[in-house]
């Protein structure tokens, strides 16, 4: 029989690892993902987990998800609905069922289906001598595998985990996950050895942990091959566009992480970040922190106030100067935010933003941190705002923020978002030289005996700096001879840098930091699909890319004359956004926010006025619900 079975090839799927918090789905899902990258496919992947720390275990609300999306092309969103659904438990199914398509496999572990089980996600039949669980929600028992996976588990480590003479029932339940995953790997023609490799390296201090999950995936991978699992075939993904290089599964807090270590080192000069730990972004911290050889200063800060303030002071010591949270420590950041606007120091402070208001749902991602960017601090406080729009996209976008404070001395917010961020994509390892040069405004040594602390000047195209009064401030890093001097928060002189009252200086200081954000060097929009033609146009922000791409591809292929464009520069815009914007007959502005892009938009380009799509609810969008709601605009 197993001669027989089909290995068939396919364009994409997409499987989603379900179960209890403390099943190890994440873990799972992160591996399949990796195995799947290694070899060149293009993945998404969405972990949906829940703000508890642990739920009770079987509980309906205690269920964590991680969705992955794998194709032979480009994909570029996790997926509306999945191909694979791995239930561990009775909970999981419950609550996961609605993320399958209609045809999808499931496998679910028949252990975790007793009658306590069932209860606690409240199926009907819980208290039925045979409870039929497949049949009260629905379900085509055909495609369903039903794999007592508990205690197949116990048989294959029942020799291996030992404590005390006894089996380790703890730490053998811990190791289910790998049993699932071995069996998907089987479904999707999977080369184990990748899995393997990832284990040893993730459990290098503890090789007896490493090799039971080793052992525990292959079993799930036997499973499969010798049974053939209810499953007609086999389908292997083969990467068509193949481009040579390095890969790696990356999320989008990492690859930030590694966009910031990028640029330090390409302006040749160290990394600090200051932080207060908060979901979504403390892994930027985590990641960090294990890369002091190149250079890289992390503190973990007793408040959020303290981690901007610190990084305020590392920028004046002549660091590359980064803080980073969420939306709330945003509204803690923004007086030390706001001093280094008037100080006129490089700063990035990336925000993950995440669903509020207040803690909101600490888990799940928004949009809703745009006009806090913009607006959120008192005064006139020009600040460049930028968007990430994928996991990968953070490396590039950590870069050219970093880029973009350094050379103009000023604060930059980067936004990303949980959905951005916990994600993960498939990276092609960059090589460095192929990225800009970045040229910190440093003070030359010529101007020592003239030199007063807002002394400003422009980049020439040759890279050379010319005396500009409407340019960027001179940066006079502390420790060169000649060159002391003071900040602070006080309105400061324009020629003498001496704290000023003065009327005329405060509203010609006000007007000097506008303009020198006015005048960043941004790229155009570019707009995809039927740009010539179009008769609709779909404009987002940020993470919300990969789902308006596919609906505007889904729409197209239906024969739809359809255009997107982008923002991954926010403030300033790009000088084409006014053309761009009133080129079609239509437009529809779609953010998971109430209306504050197109608000923004509004103020900006005189004459516009956008139709609006608008979700809040701390989860992606879905490319059939987009179809759906702009094809009724044409």
């Amino acid at each position: 029989m197993a001669e027989a079975l089909e290995v068939k090839e396919a364009d994409q799927i997409v499987v989603r690892f379900s179960g209890d918090s403390g099943d190890g789905m994440q873990l799972a899902g992160n591996i399949f993902s990796t195995v799947s990258a290694t070899v060149g496919n293009s993945i998404s992947t969405f972990p949906d987990y829940p703000a508890d720390i642990r739920a009770p275990q079987g509980s309906l609300t205690g269920v964590s998800g991680f969705q992955v999306h794998i194709g032979a092309e480009q994909v570029y969103t996790p997926g509306d609905l999945c191909d694979v659904l791995v239930a561990m438990n009775a909970a999981a199914l419950k609550t996961q069922y609605k993320y399958a398509k209609k045809d999808a496999t499931i496998i679910i572990d028949t252990d975790s289906f007793g009658a306590k089980d069932l209860e606690k996600a409240a199926f009907k039949c819980a208290a039925d001598a045979e409870p039929d669980y497949l049949g009260e929600m629905g379900i085509d028992a055909d495609r369903v595998i039903c794999c007592p996976l508990s205690s197949m588990v116990k048989d294959c480590l029942k020799d291996v985990l030992v404590t005390d003479g006894k089996p380790d029932m703890k730490a053998i339940s811990k190791c289910r996950n790998m049993f699932a995953l071995g069996l998907v790997c089987w479904l999707f023609d999977r080369d184990l050895n990748i899995a393997f490799n990832f284990l040893r390296e993730k459990f290098a201090k503890k090789p007896a942990i490493a090799e039971a999950n080793i052992k525990v995936i292959q079993a799930g991978y036997d499973y499969g091959h010798n049974t053939h699992s209810n499953a007609t075939n086999v389908r292997r993904i083969e990467t068509k566009n193949k481009v040579p290089g390095r890969y790696m599964d990356i999320t989008g807090n990492k690859a930030t992480a590694y966009g910031f270590i990028a640029a330090a080192e390409k302006a040749g000069l160290k990394l600090y970040l200051g932080s207060y730990p908060i979901t979504p972004a403390t892994d930027v911290l985590h990641e960090l922190s294990k890369h002091k050889s190149l250079g890289v200063t992390t503190v973990q800060c007793e408040d959020e106030i303290a981690g901007c303030a610190s990084s305020v002071g590392a920028s004046y010591a002549g660091a590359l100067a980064v803080t980073s949270t969420s939306g709330p420590g945003i509204c803690l950041k923004s007086e030390a935010m706001n001093l280094a606007v008037i100080m006129e120091l490089p700063l990035v402070v990336l925000d993950v933003q995440r669903g509020g208001p207040a803690t909101g749902l600490p888990t799940k991602s928004e949009q809703t941190d745009l006009l806090q960017a913009l607006f959120g601090r008192n005064g006139e406080s020009p600040m460049p705002v930028m968007a990430a729009i994928s996991p990968t996209d953070c490396f590039d976008a950590a870069f050219e923020a970093s880029k973009v404070a350094l050379e103009n001395m000023t604060p930059v917010v980067l936004l990303t978002d949980a959905y951005v961020a916990n994600g993960s994509g498939a990276f092609r390892l960059p090589n460095l030289a192929d990225y800009p040069a970045i040229n910190p405004p440093y003070v030359p040594e010529e101007l020592k005996d003239e030199w007063t602390p807002y002394m400003r000047a422009r980049r020439n195209a040759d890279g050379t700096l010319t005396r500009d009064e409407n340019g960027t401030r001179y940066w006079a890093v502390p420790g060169r001879e000649g060159f002391a001097h003071i900040l602070g928060g006080l309105e400061k002189d324009d020629k003498t840098g001496a704290i000023s009252t003065a009327p005329d200086n405060h509203d010609l200081m006000t007007r000097k930091r506008q303009a020198k954000i006015d005048a960043i060097a941004v790229p155009d929009l570019e707009v995809l699909g039927d740009k010539d033609d179009a008769e609709l146009l779909i404009v987002g922000f940020g993470g919300t890319y990969g789902h308006l791409r596919a609906a505007m591809d889904e729409m197209r292929a239906q024969g739809k004359k359809v255009a997107m464009t982008h923002f991954r520069y926010i403030n300033p815009l790009p000088k084409n956004t006014a053309e761009v914007m009133m080129r079609y007959p239509r437009v529809v502005v779609a953010e998971q926010n109430m209306g504050q892009l197109a608000g923004w938009l509004r103020m900006k380009v005189d004459g516009f006025v956008p139709c609006q799509y608008n979700e809040v609810k701390g989860q992606p969008f879905k490319v059939s619900e987009l179809v759906a709601a702009f094809s009724p605009l044409l």
